[in-house]
């Protein structure tokens, strides 16, 4: 029986697994395929936040760019810098 965790346990074991020529890692997936994996003929935008919510409780995020979807480790994004209310406050003056 489908459910949107057996789902995102599918796209989390393909992040570890080897193909595309690389090890592991991040991969985009196409729409039509993320659709078998989910038994749909359609995902709908709930349908796209519950497997990204199922995904991101395994440590995945799920990116949506219409005709594919990217799957990346949640940790990727613990180094980017941040932005504050001091940066947006200067960028308001400048403009």
């Amino acid at each position: 029986m489908f459910t949107f965790d057996s789902a995102a346990g599918t796209l989390a074991g393909l992040y570890g697994r080897d193909f595309g020529g690389k090890a592991s890692g991040r991969y985009r997936i196409p729409r039509k395929l993320l659709q078998e994996i989910c038994g749909r003929r359609r995902l709908y935008e709930e349908d796209v936040t519950a497997l990204s919510r199922a995904l991101l409780e395994k440590g995945y995020v799920l990116i949506d760019m219409d005709s594919f979807f990217v799957v990346m480790s949640a940790n990727a994004f613990v180094n980017y810098r941040r932005a504050g209310k001091e940066i947006l406050a200067h960028h308001a003056a400048a403009d």
